[in-house]
């Protein structure tokens, strides 16, 4: 990626740079409906975690990421709880050619938000009287390769049909 991220620059007449502004809480969110009930039945999760990003251009380099982490915890068929928070960062990003921009926004930057949002969660969750979720680290390079993937193969689809 930096001899790509070089590349982009030099044809720009630029130096790349790359600058965190800002991480923030966008959205957070906590649901028990079964409770207390739910405290008094033996504790056996099933976790579900649904994970997106986003992100938008602000303005001049500015570039917003948002990593979305949605959590819904079952005991049996109960819903424990459901817990959601939005990390968001502003960053700073210029000299970069459009495939070093997109893998910086798809994946350095959510890999960057990705351990506030765990902890964030955590916290939540533990505000809830529930155990801490302990999340596992995500791979966002592996993640975005998988999405670059899918879009080209709907594109060659696409121009089959």
């Amino acid at each position: 990626m930096t001899e790509q991220a070089n590349n982009g620059a030099a044809q720009n007449g630029e130096n790349p740079q790359f600058s965190l502004q800002r991480i923030y809480v966008k959205d957070l969110s906590f649901e028990a409906p079964k409770s207390p009930e739910i405290f008094r039945q033996e504790w056996a999760p099933n976790v579900a975690l649904d994970l997106n990003t986003r992100q938008k251009s602000l303005e001049g380099d500015f570039h917003e990421v948002v990593l979305t982490l949605s959590v819904t915890v079952k005991t049996g068929e109960e819903v424990a709880f459901i817990a959601e928070v939005q990390q968001a960062g502003i960053f700073l990003i210029k000299g970069l050619d459009a495939a070093s921009m997109s893998h910086t926004l798809g994946a350095f930057c959510p890999n960057i938000l990705f351990p506030y949002a765990r902890e964030a969660l955590d916290s939540l969750v533990t505000r809830g009287s529930f155990p801490a979720l302990m999340l596992a680290p995500v791979n966002f390079d592996a993640l975005y390769a998988q999405e670059l993937q899918r879009i080209n193969a709907e594109a060659q689809t696409a121009t089959q049909q």
